[in-house]
């Protein structure tokens, strides 16, 4: 037996992985990735890129993947190079960085034999490097774009591969060769993956299909098709007359350069100069006009429309019709099979049965340890190589080995991450479990982030009395909404114009499948807690483009007797939520970004409540955002001392923008308003689930399920005692607690101020962690249950969600402001965006003399057929409104949608003698459009550093008029310059 135990086998596992890896002499392949500790994580947990890339390798049968080694910074990794050699170099771009050319050059002066590629975050960047292409693709060998897509690494990966070996593979092996010829980077990173994906999928088959033995299916797996990339005309004929006997396919763009000038018709040139070779060879031809396909008919070509809505699976449709390794088998020593396992529970479940001379015969030929580093399981399959049969008296020593260092490592893998769908993870209420492949999408990608950092930060240590969680967890990936979309033939019969009830119904009427289905139901025979099923789209919280607010949350009960009623809402909720990427809003949010909306995969994120009930109904007793940068801070305080804002009840309240209680985590003594304003602006109603409804209606909304109610109930709940105040008239103050008679003011004084717990701390530590994690601003949505935990009697605070706040832009600095100055019309000291705005001759205002509170609502569906007009014109403007634009309460300012505004280009809120409101700070609203650089200003009443020139725009010609809303069309456009390192914002009259 083995002198050492479990737990000292695994030491260097747990405390440095880096460590061990280094001690695994089987690794040969070396990637270095140059990402921040984010992007990183990001790229791992939200397609496990691990998995996605031991994935690539299982299906290719190769036993070597990859280790991939994260710097964060371009001096570590010239430090890494210092010290080891490394097959490819990935550089991860971020919108705002700069000095990618300068670090490639070093990069290259340090490995000068390693590929190095740059990796785009999304297309948003792709438009940025477009101006300087050639400098890029000089410096690179390779320029790829993200997008949420994991899989884009193993086509980088394997493109490289592709062009070491080629040469000597089709010499040697008679290797096929794919070549394809795309310029654009937005889509070769498109088809890449696919391409290579139907390649595995192809050879797989027909390797498995041969009757040989499992050595010489892995080996003519090896003998893959290989793919090349082509950016130019030359690069392209050079290829085929290099490799002109070994041609599979030839997949071409339309254009492209050629002679060094982009030339319309340099894809028909090829293809000609192709089939003078080679007539027989298969080609497709892509464009981006569906008219060119007579173009390809003429030449005898396959034609693709790279617009399509179904472009993967019609280019899987053209290498299923025109181009033409595995479980671990249980044996006697004599190779009788006794059972199968396809992954590591079944392993562990075959290994307490298989008889003896079996575990011993297979582990005295290494098949355990080969088996589990070809499917990644790299640590323990070095551990159980080096146990010998000989190491153990006997073979129930062996057994008992493997089974603990299998269950051992699972949880020691699993400590804050995202874990596969079984039945025995159910109970553990530590990891988000994954019902379904796929990626994460941007809400679970980010509470996995949370999920993984708090796993690893101790804490507890820090803040013994206060619980720091995540709600209890599940994801379903990205492939089940794909596969929903086609199952039920969705993408064909979704029109722009269907209204939101066609598009819920046909949702609705489609089925998941049923291994979610059966998945879904173990779920909730474990989960009695009520539920939150939210979105998680691909592009959801991204950095440039964050899609906050525009996708539905449902909120589920969960507590009918009936396991078939609840499943049968689960789905409903599921299947809600899918439906809310076509919707309205969410198509204008893609047209406003220039994305397509088939570009979009919807992930879903099924939590536990955060709460408890008070009789029928359930509810936190505060929910908030929190920000690291404070866009207007008051007093001393500084944007990076950050900015809170809570309510009582569900999270609803805040993130919709009703009106909150505002401090600053850093310094939370500080009152940012006067008792007096806090009597007039506290919160006066909260939003709790209702528990009372066996059946729900879903298709109501979002709010099917959830109650709007008087504070005063939250005080009847005894959920106010800690989290309000009483205003007392004689000392015209605020007296922290309930034990008084007067005005109740809710302003969290004995969380805040007096620690009954401490908030402040938690959310300033949150805040610093996760700022540092992801390199910029930051915010959090989380919920505080006060009650005491069944367990351990302390309250417990629950991280909802993290997300980037915002980014950083170029330099647009103004020297100061001079509101008397008469060529100005609008002069802002509180202003979130950065940029010049120049062209822009509309503007749409609320006029204040005839603005009329009450008459809010109307005023947001005029300007919503405005914004239509405009949206049709392909024209901006200047938005001026008063009060809080998108807010749900409409007596705060005007309850406009997404939608309803998206054509403009810079928005105000102005103030009022009798109509003042705090600015949209820390909603769903402000964040799109601040995340979209669209200028966010306010103008306070009174100001004088800030003013609108009412008087000159009156005299401006108007376009329109309907009650208060005015259009104006200026005669000369206006000039507009936003400083966001100041926050100060000018509309220059020119």
């Amino acid at each position: 037996m083995l002198s050492h135990d479990i737990h000292e086998v695994f030491r260097k596992y747990k405390s440095d992985r880096q460590i061990f890896h280094d001690m695994m002499p089987l690794r040969t392949r070396e990637i270095l990735l140059v990402a921040s500790s984010f992007d990183a994580f990001t790229l791992e947990q939200d397609g496990l890129l691990s998995e996605v890339i031991f994935g690539g390798y299982f299906q290719l049968n190769l036993s070597n993947p990859p280790r991939i080694t994260n710097v964060s910074s371009g001096d570590e990794a010239l430090a890494r190079l210092a010290s080891r050699s490394y097959d490819l170099i990935i550089v991860m771009s971020r919108l705002g960085q700069s000095g990618h050319l300068e670090l490639a050059q070093a990069l290259r002066q340090a490995a000068p034999k390693a590929p190095i590629l740059l990796l785009l975050n999304d297309n948003v960047e792709v438009g940025i490097l477009d101006q300087r292409r050639q400098e890029f693709s000089r410096t690179y060998d390779g320029i790829f774009v993200w997008n949420g897509h994991s899989e884009i690494f193993v086509a980088m990966i394997k493109l490289m591969e592709d062009r070491a070996n080629v040469e000597n593979d089709t010499a040697i092996g008679l290797t096929r060769v794919i070549l394809l010829v795309e310029d654009s980077i937005r889509y070769h990173s498109r088809y890449l993956p696919i391409l290579f994906s139907e390649i595995m999928q192809q050879t797989q088959r027909l390797a498995s299909e041969q009757n040989v033995d499992a050595m010489t299916r892995m080996l003519r797996m090896r003998a893959r098709p290989k793919v090349l990339l082509a950016t130019t005309y030359e690069e392209a004929m050079a290829c085929c007359e290099q490799y002109r006997d070994y041609l599979l396919c030839l997949i071409t763009d339309r254009k492209f350069p050629k002679d060094g000038v982009m030339d319309s018709q340099a894809g028909i040139k090829l293809i000609q100069a192709v089939r003078e070779q080679n007539p027989d060879l298969p080609t497709l031809l892509q464009s981006s006009d569906p008219d060119k396909e007579s173009l390809a008919a003429a030449l005898d070509s396959h034609f693709l429309n790279k617009n399509s809505p179904t472009l993967g699976a019609e280019l899987s449709g053209f290498f299923y019709e025109n181009l033409g390794f595995g479980d671990f088998v249980f044996r006697t020593p004599e190779g009788m099979e006794l059972g199968r396992a396809a992954h590591m529970e079944e392993l562990r479940r075959l290994l307490r049965t298989i008889p003896a001379e079996s575990l011993m015969y297979h582990a005295s030929h290494n098949h355990f340890s080969a088996w589990l580093m070809a499917r990644g399981e790299i640590q323990i399959a070095q551990v159980v190589l080096r146990a010998k049969p000989g190491d153990f008296d006997s073979a129930e020593g062996l057994r008992d080995f493997l089974l603990s260092a299998g269950d051992y490592v699972q949880r020691i893998k699993s400590k804050g991450k995202v874990v596969p769908f079984s039945r025995a993870a159910l109970p553990d209420t530590h990891n988000i479990l994954r019902m379904g492949e796929g990626a994460l999408g941007g809400k679970a990608r980010g509470i996995a982030f949370a999920n993984h950092t708090l796993a690893h930060l101790d804490l507890d240590e820090r803040f013994p009395d206060v619980n720091i969680r995540i709600p209890r967890s599940a994801v379903i990936g990205t492939d089940e909404f794909s596969a929903f979309i086609a199952r039920n033939g969705l993408q064909h019969s979704l029109q722009e114009g269907d209204d939101a009830d066609t598009v819920k119904r046909r949702f609705l009427m489609g089925e998941l499948s049923p291994q979610l289905m059966e998945r879904l139901r173990a779920l909730l025979d474990e989960v009695r807690q009520p539920l939150a099923v939210r979105s998680s789209g691909l592009m959801e919280d991204a950095l440039s483009h964050p899609f906050s607010g525009l996708y539905r949350t449902y909120f589920l009960p969960n507590r009918h007797p009936d396991l078939n009623v609840r499943l049968v809402q689960l789905a409903e909720a599921i299947k809600l939520v899918y439906a809310s990427v076509y919707a309205k809003e969410a198509r204008a949010y893609f047209q406003a970004i220039d994305y397509k909306i088939e570009e979009e995969r919807m992930a879903i994120l099924i939590q536990e409540l955060a709460g408890r009930a008070f009789g029928e109904r359930f509810y936190p007793h505060l929910s908030g955002v929190a920000q690291s940068y404070n866009y207007y801070p008051v007093a001393y305080l500084q944007p990076e001392d950050g900015i809170a804002v809570l309510g009582v009840g569900l999270g609803k309240y805040v993130v919709e923008g009703e009106q909150a209680f505002r401090f600053c985590p850093a310094y939370p003594q500080l009152d940012m308003v006067s008792a007096g304003e806090l009597l007039k602006a506290s919160q006066r109603h909260f939003y709790a689930l209702d528990l009372g409804r066996d059946t729900v209606d879903l298709f109501r909304g979002e709010d099917a399920t959830l109650a709007r109610l008087d504070i005063a109930e939250a005080e009847r709940d005894g959920a106010l005692a800690h989290c309000a105040s009483v205003w007392d008239a004689d000392d015209q103050q605020l007296r922290p607690g309930l034990y008084r008679p007067g005005p109740r003011v809710v302003n969290f004084m004995n969380v805040v101020k007096y620690d009954q717990m401490p908030l402040a701390r938690v959310l300033r530590t949150t805040l610093d962690l996760v700022r540092e994690a992801m390199e910029t601003p930051v915010e959090l949505e989380f919920a505080v249950d006060l009650g005491p935990d069944p367990v351990n009697r302390k309250p417990t605070f629950y991280l909802l969600q993290i997300k980037h706040q915002l980014q950083d832009s170029e330099d647009c600095s103004l020297d100061g402001l001079h509101p008397e100055d008469p060529s100005l019309l609008l002069a802002s000291e509180r202003c979130v965006g950065n940029g010049v705005v120049e062209g822009l001759q509309d503007v749409v205002w609320i006029d204040p003399t005839a603005f009329d509170k009450t008459q809010t609502p109307a005023l947001a569906e005029s300007l919503e057929r405005l914004n239509d007009r405009f949206r049709a014109a392909n024209r901006r403007y200047l938005l001026l409104g008063p009060g809080r634009w998108g807010s749900r309460d409409r007596y705060l300012g005007i309850p406009v949608t997404w939608p309803a505004i998206s054509c403009a280009r810079l928005i105000v809120e102005y103030a009022l003698p009798d109509f003042q409101v705090d600015a949209s700070l820390g909603s769903h609203f402000f964040h799109n459009v601040t995340a979209l650089n669209i200028g966010y200003c306010s103008v306070p009443h009174p100001s004088s550093t800030s003013r609108i020139d009412w008087d000159w725009l009156r005299t401006q010609p108007e376009a329109a008029r309907q009650g208060a809303l005015v259009h104006t069309r200026l005669e000369q456009p206006l000039r507009i310059r936003m400083d966001g390192r100041r926050g100060i914002c000018a509309a220059f009259k020119l």
